[in-house]
């Protein structure tokens, strides 16, 4: 290995420079890498990659604009792709969205629906709602916004993030939604969720989703679905979202919405908070400069044309069926499987401590057995306490067997090398 110039992320520094970790192709479904190694992807890239690798549909619409046109954006102007593009997201959910403002990363939107929700109840007259609810464990983006807004221990107090004007509640905890609300529910500008949370794949129960619809209507604050994750198919739904009864006033979409391209985000807005900025003439004071430009749109459109081509959602549904009835296999057969979590093409797996059946895998050696199950034949995304499999909507049944087939093989021998080693066996 030699030193490089790259300077990765979420990764320590020490561990670059590894051709074991560096991509030199991709196709379909499968990742080469440097070191020779062909793998197939459990992942979608980092869970944007919804359709597989080099669509050539999605390149040829991207390749278009560029000659087309080769920037333009909606700072101060629009763009035809763009307002297209916006039309298609609209009608793409089940419920009854306005507009459509287009960011370019996750983070980058949770930033702009805190300042949106704020903005949105100091226009109604009610500028003392600041504070921003989020979940614990929830995961919203690493910029300064999202940093605050993101649940999970992350280096927020050394990095000085802001987190006055942020709550964190349980998951599914009712009670505690409620006390929030009574205590602080005329402050609250808006809650935001993941229907399906990123760290672990916890689903929200029905009842606890119905509970914050109805807490967000009394108390004035918005409801806000975060599908940067579960949008585009991912949990069996277009959006995660479409199957609640009461919609959410924002929703944020981003991991598959140009197929893993291009940087992009969106967020569909109702129309109670589009009319208040609409008739009071107010400007939302936020500006990207490759938000929404043409080639983006372009991808985005590409992106959803392919979608219905593909019947992506149905073929999600079907992968997703076949991945819990492996998984489901897999924890009757294996007991160091403590549980499995998540929904359609979602998934997380928990694993216990080789050495301690009582306790689940340590953290710290998630890296490893990720890097185990590489070798074996698949990459897989790390979870807490064991890997998340997130595999593309458009796998056969054969990949879905492979892939379980791949984790299962990469924990036998993760486990086997610890039972003779102890935990010193996790750095082989």
């Amino acid at each position: 290995m030699t030193v490089g110039d790259l300077w990765p992320m979420m990764m320590p520094l020490s561990d670059a420079d590894d051709d074991a970790i560096c991509v030199v192709g991709t196709s379909g479904h499968r990742i080469t890498f440097a070191d020779g190694n062909e793998v197939l992807c459990g992942t979608s890239g980092l869970w944007n990659v919804n359709l597989g690798y080099n669509n050539e549909a999605i390149t040829g619409g991207i390749t278009e604009a560029l000659r087309s046109a080769s920037y333009a954006g909606v700072f101060r102007y629009e763009n035809e792709p763009a307002r297209r593009a916006a039309e298609r997201l609209r009608a793409a959910s089940a419920h009854a969205f306005a507009r459509v403002i287009f960011s370019v990363s996750g983070g980058t939107a949770n930033d702009l629906v805190m300042k949106l929700a704020r903005q949105h109840h100091e226009l109604g007259g009610e500028p003392a709602r600041k504070i921003v609810v989020g979940l614990k464990d929830g995961y919203h983006g690493l910029t300064f916004g999202a940093h605050a807004l993101t649940g999970e221990d992350l280096g927020q107090r050394g990095y000085g993030i802001d987190t006055r004007l942020v709550r964190h509640v349980a998951a599914n905890d009712e009670t505690e939604l409620k006390a929030l609300f009574a205590a602080v529910g005329r402050q609250i500008a808006a809650v935001v969720v993941e229907p399906v949370l990123g760290n672990g794949a916890v689903a929200l129960e029905p009842s606890y989703v119905a509970l914050l619809g109805r807490l967000a209507d009394e108390s004035g604050a918005l409801l806000v679905a975060d599908e940067v994750a579960t949008g585009f198919g991912r949990t069996g739904e277009m959006f995660a979202s479409d199957a609640w009864d009461r919609a959410p006033d924002i929703l944020i979409a981003s991991k598959g919405l140009t197929n893993g391209t291009l940087p992009a985000s969106a967020l569909l807005v109702r129309d109670t908070v589009a009319d208040r900025f609409r008739s009071t003439g107010a400007v939302l004071l936020h500006g990207e400069t490759q938000a929404g430009t043409a080639v983006t749109a372009a991808a985005v459109l590409a992106t959803l044309d392919e979608f219905e081509r593909l019947d992506a959602v149905n073929r999600g549904r079907e992968v997703g069926r076949a991945l819990a009835e492996a998984l489901a296999a897999w924890r009757e057969a294996d007991p160091e499987v403590l549980d499995t979590r998540g929904a359609g093409c979602f998934r997380a797996v928990r694993l216990r401590d080789p050495l301690d059946g009582d306790t689940p895998l340590t953290q710290r050696h998630v890296p490893a057995l990720v890097r185990e199950i590489r070798r074996a034949g698949a990459q897989v995304h790390a979870g807490p306490h064991g890997i998340q499999l997130i595999p593309a909507l458009t796998y056969s049944a054969a990949e879905v067997t492979e892939l379980v087939t791949a984790a299962r093989a990469g924990v036998a021998a993760c486990t086997e090398r610890v039972r003779r080693q102890g935990h010193d066996g996790f750095a082989a």
